[in-house]
């Protein structure tokens, strides 16, 4: 879809926006998008981005209620405010005022797996330190009278089936960069949270100067390291984009070995790469390319480091 909107003649950020907005109609991995990852409450809510490489603006909402096209929310940011990101029912209300529809986000898939979390003693979730126990039972939580404080080591919850975001670097002929992220984000999350997919820099980054990058995976973690930012300053040396996408987990992995996540990476003359933190379950990273010197979009695959 994107390539398409460049081969007629879109901008950069269209091709960005319009790629981006069809995973979140057809829920892609059903992480993207309405009706999938419930939080806590039995709520999808969603997250995106979009940065124009060219004037450095980033359009971003987070936490967004019941507006399905969230990426397209995020561009009207860029277009139609002074601001960089807009979050939870604020947002939503901004996006009624642009013209995107009031609905539900809630399918009959995101109810049983909510209902089926529920059943399971509210197993996975992200409390610690609570009471009651939040490894063997469900909530409300608080915290603990006496804080006799241990820190639980666990491995990331998240696995390839359970975690993902659309994440998109777009090249244009002359050189210009534009990159976007959506997502629905961390199945049973807490109400509130936010990861990295909507945060600049993070979810992604995109500078015409240099290239463009998006990672997926661990938002919690991932978002702390400032990934695609990185990625983006490594390419601006000179780097290659695989060793800079590589250069990125590696900064990750001395901090979290078992962290679950990916980044691609874009020059501004069309080189890219691509590298992941290898886990059980996940040893390789599938992601999409079309180009000039492709004939039709194409699947790449990298084994992770």
């Amino acid at each position: 879809t994107a390539w398409r909107v460049l081969q007629l003649g879109g901008s950069e950020l269209d091709a960005v926006e319009k790629g981006c907005g069809q995973c979140e109609i057809d829920q892609c991995d059903g992480s993207v998008g309405y009706g999938g990852s419930p939080d806590e409450s039995g709520e999808t809510t969603l997250d995106a981005m979009i940065m124009d490489g060219n004037t450095m603006e980033v359009g971003a909402v987070a936490d967004l209620k019941h507006i399905k096209n969230a990426i397209g929310v995020a561009r009207k940011v860029i277009e139609y405010t002074k601001h960089t990101l807009l979050v939870g029912e604020s947002a939503s209300l901004f996006a009624v005022r642009m013209g995107f529809p009031y609905e539900d986000l809630t399918t009959q898939k995101s109810l049983s797996v909510y209902s089926k979390w529920l059943n399971q003693s509210c197993q996975p979730n992200y409390w610690k330190n609570v009471v009651p126990d939040s490894s063997k039972s469900c909530g409300p939580y608080k915290r603990p009278e006496e804080v006799a404080y241990k820190e639980e080591q666990t491995i990331s919850q998240r696995s390839v089936h359970n975690h993902d975001t659309i994440g998109m670097v777009v090249i244009g002929g002359t050189g210009t960069v534009a990159s976007g992220t959506s997502t629905n984000g961390a199945v049973h999350k807490i109400p509130g949270r936010v990861g990295d997919s909507p945060i600049a820099g993070a979810g992604s980054y995109a500078d015409s100067t240099a290239g463009g990058a998006a990672a997926t995976g661990d938002g919690d973690i991932m978002m702390r390291f400032l990934p695609s930012y990185q990625a983006v300053e490594y390419m601006r040396m000179g780097t290659d984009p695989t060793v800079a996408c590589q250069k990125v987990i590696s900064r990750i992995q001395k901090y979290v070995p078992k962290f679950f996540g990916a980044v691609i990476c874009a020059n501004t003359t069309g080189s890219y790469g691509a590298a992941c933190n290898k886990i059980p379950g996940f040893t390789r990273f599938h992601f999409m390319v079309s180009s000039p010197l492709l004939s039709q979009p194409t699947e790449q695959v990298v084994d992770c480091i």
